[in-house]
Formats: C-alpha cells, sequence, structure tokens
C-alpha cells in the first residue's frame, strides 16, 4: 500500500500531531493514508509541503504536466519558498494551524515508480527542489487558499536546501547541521554518530 497519490479536496482537513513514527497515527493530515511507515510519517514528518513552483520548474525539464499531489505532498504551495526554509521556523496556515519545516525530502522507490523516469532518484536529488516536511507546532485546520506566512525565523539554523545537500552529497559538511536547533533528534542523533 502507499499512500503517494494525493488528490485535491474541497473541505478543511484536521490536521494534529500524529505521535511515533512506527505506532503513532502517522500522518499529520486526518484521512492520510501512510504504507511505508518505517520511512514515513510521525511527528517530524506529519506534514509534507511541495511548491507549485518548483512543479512549474520540472513541468519544463520533464516535458510534462505535474498536478499539486504528484509528488506525494499534503500541502501543494504559491508564494513561499519551500527549499529556501529555515528549519525551525514557523508557518502559519490559515487563522490556527502552525507548522515548522524539519528536513527535505529523501526520495524513495515509490516516488521513482511513481515517476516512471530514468535514474529519477538521482535526479531529484540533484536538483535539490525536495519540498518539506513539517511537524506541527499548533494543530488546527487547513483548506484550499489558506494563506502561509512565516511567522518565527530562528536565530540559528540552515534553509531547507542546504541541509539536503550536505546530508545527501557532501557527508564532510555533516557538522553544519547540527547548527539547526530544530533539527530532528533521530537526525541530530545520526548526524552525531557518522561525526564522532
Amino acid at each position: 500500500m502507499t499512500g503517494i497519490d494525493k488528490r485535491p479536496v474541497d473541505h478543511p482537513v484536521q490536521v494534529r500531531r500524529p505521535g511515533p513514527k512506527t505506532t503513532g497515527l502517522h500522518s499529520g493530515l486526518v484521512g492520510d493514508p501512510i504504507g511505508d511507515i518505517k520511512s514515513h510519517g510521525g511527528d517530524d514528518q506529519a506534514v509534507y509541503a511541495y511548491a507549485r513552483e518548483d512543479y512549474d520548474w520540472w513541468e519544463k525539464q520533464l516535458d510534462r504536466q505535474l498536478a499539486g499531489g504528484a509528488f506525494g505532498e499534503n500541502l501543494t504551495t504559491l508564494g513561499i519558498d519551500v527549499n529556501g526554509a529555515m528549519i525551525g521556523e514557523v508557518w502559519r496556515v490559515g487563522e490556527e494551524l502552525e507548522l515548522q519545516p524539519t528536513f527535505g525530502r529523501i526520495p524513495c522507490a515509490t516516488f521513482q515508480a511513481r515517476m516512471a523516469e530514468p535514474k529519477w532518484l538521482k535526479r531529484f536529488t540533484k536538483e535539490n527542489r525536495t519540498g518539506a516536511y513539517l511537524r506541527i507546532v499548533t494543530p488546527g485546520f487547513v483548506q484550499t487558499g489558506d494563506p502561509i506566512t512565516v511567522v518565527h525565523r530562528p536565530d540559528k539554523s540552515v534553509s531547507i536546501a542546504e541541509a539536503f545537500q550536505v546530508y545527501m552529497l557532501e557527508p564532510a559538511r555533516l557538522a553544519r547541521l547540527l547548527d539547526a536547533e530544530a533539527l530532528p533528534d533521530g537526525m541530530r542523533a545520526e548526524v552525531e554518530r557518522r561525526i564522532s
């Protein structure tokens, strides 16, 4: 089972903290299935956002149309720099929902199969237009058209794009990720282990 095939909805969707990755509610969005609970979901990957502007770029590269949700994201954004977001900043979505970027999407075999593009995982990684996983700071509801506003930027952090670049392609710079105070605990432990 996979939950990658996302479709737009015309009603508000409840967003709540899902809890631990493998034993909790899995997704932050009520009604959103996650098939691979070892790799996806949980509090630090409660919501996945991808920018419409990045889809537009990919459409030119791939010479095909890509609808919002094609990459499996819960939120297709417009007008916010998802990849330039700082780990730990806070987004207000609509009136009450608050989300916090945690890390970029590391592509998986399910994503490769869905895209049916040669060497998709390497290409997606190289282009570093990953979108962002988000944790839930304040639960609430989300619906089409909700504005997204950055309401907090941390004093010390790393952007989603830089963190992904370092993690995937520049292991000699892994210590840089520790500058992100809101880096997910599991990622922090892995980085500390790898640099010791």
